[in-house]
């Protein structure tokens, strides 16, 4: 199906923690990291703002997306998060592999 990675500015390392933690416990992230220190300059509501972020690299499978998407909407603290997926096109098969195994739900029991 495919591996993405889905960029995610947050408020803050708390904010961070939480949505970061929620989608690797859920299986819906292999993993995310973590990138304190970011200034964004954006203009929202007719002003244009700077303002300091974390920002989330979520590595996950690009079928869990949807799932990923909605899981940040219902965690994050902004009106409208940033919620941009990226396609893997190249990497590591050791990694990849991993990557989709680790973003994959686990099987149900029989």
């Amino acid at each position: 199906m495919g591996e993405i990675v889905v960029l995610c500015a947050t408020d803050g390392a708390e904010s961070a923690e939480g949505i970061a933690r929620a989608l690797v416990e859920a299986r819906l992230a292999a993993c995310v990291n973590i990138v304190p220190g970011v200034e964004s300059v954006y203009r929202w509501k007719g002003d244009v703002c700077r303002e300091p972020e974390c920002l989330l690299l979520v590595k996950t499978r690009a079928e869990n997306f949807e799932a990923v998407r909605r899981e940040i909407r219902r965690l994050h603290t902004y009106e409208v998060p940033e919620i941009a997926a990226l396609p893997i096109t190249a990497g590591d098969g050791d990694y990849l592999a991993w990557l989709g195994e680790a973003a994959a739900p686990l099987d149900p029991p029989c």
